[in-house]
C-alpha cells in the first residue's frame, strides 16, 4: 500500500513545481532520495546504551540500524578505531514516505513550543538535516523506559540541485518551516 505522502507527492507536489519552477517534464522535478536518520551516543556510551538506542530507533523506524563505527583512532579524545558511536537507517520508499508522515503530522506538533523548523539547515547541494533534541516525541518510545534522552539527526537526501528547489519541495511536502504559514 502507498504512503499518502508519496501519492500527493505524485498529484499534488509535482504539478505544482512544474509551474513555479518552470521544468519542462516530471523527470526534472526534484524528489526525496532518501531520509537518514543518525543517533550517536558518543565515547562514553556503553553497550547497553547503544542497545537501547538501536531499539528506539528500530521501533521509529520499523527498520533495522547499522552499528556506526569510529573511522580512526583520536588520542586525545579517547577513541579508537572501529569503537561504536551510534547507529543510523536509511530509508527509501515506502518506509521513507510513512516515516515522514508520522515526522510531520505527530512527532513535531509533540515538540513543547513548537514553531516550526530552522529553514538554514541546508548544505547548498539541495539537501536538508533536521536535529531533534530527544526521542519521546515519537509515539512508539514509552517516555517511562527511556532512561536517557538521546537527540538525532535526521537528513532529507533530494535530487534538487540548489538550496531553493529542495525548500520548496519540503515545504509542499508539508515540513513546517520556522515563519511560514503551512
Amino acid at each position: 500500500m502507498e504512503a499518502a505522502l508519496s501519492t500527493a507527492y505524485k498529484e499534488q507536489v509535482v504539478p505544482k513545481l512544474i509551474e513555479s519552477q518552470g521544468y519542462q517534464n516530471r523527470f526534472e522535478v526534484p524528489k526525496i532520495e532518501k531520509i537518514v536518520i543518525n543517533m550517536g551516543v558518543g565515547i562514553q556510551g556503553d553497550r547497553d546504551e547503544l542497545a537501547a538506542v538501536a531499539n528506539d530507533l528500530a521501533k521509529i523506524t520499523g527498520q533495522r540500524p547499522v552499528v556506526t563505527r569510529a573511522k580512526s583512532s583520536i588520542s586525545n579524545f579517547k577513541l579508537r578505531e572501529d569503537m561504536p558511536l551510534g547507529c543510523k537507517v536509511t530509508l527509501r520508499g515506502s518506509r521513507m514516505y510513512e516515516f515522514l508522515e508520522r515526522l510531520i503530522n505527530v512527532a513535531l506538533p509533540r515538540i513543547r513550543d513548537f514553531r516550526g523548523v530552522s529553514n538554514k539547515a541546508f548544505d547548498g547541494r539541495g539537501n536538508y538535516t533536521l536535529g531533534l533534541q530527544e526521542q519521546v516525541m515519537f509515539p512508539e518510545i514509552n517516555p517511562d523506559k527511556v532512561k536517557k534522552n538521546q537527540g538525532m539527526d535526521i537528513s532529507f537526501v533530494t535530487t534538487a540541485n540548489t538550496n531553493e528547489e529542495a525548500f520548496e519541495l519540503l515545504k509542499l511536502l508539508g515540513i513546517p518551516f520556522a515563519g511560514q504559514n503551512n
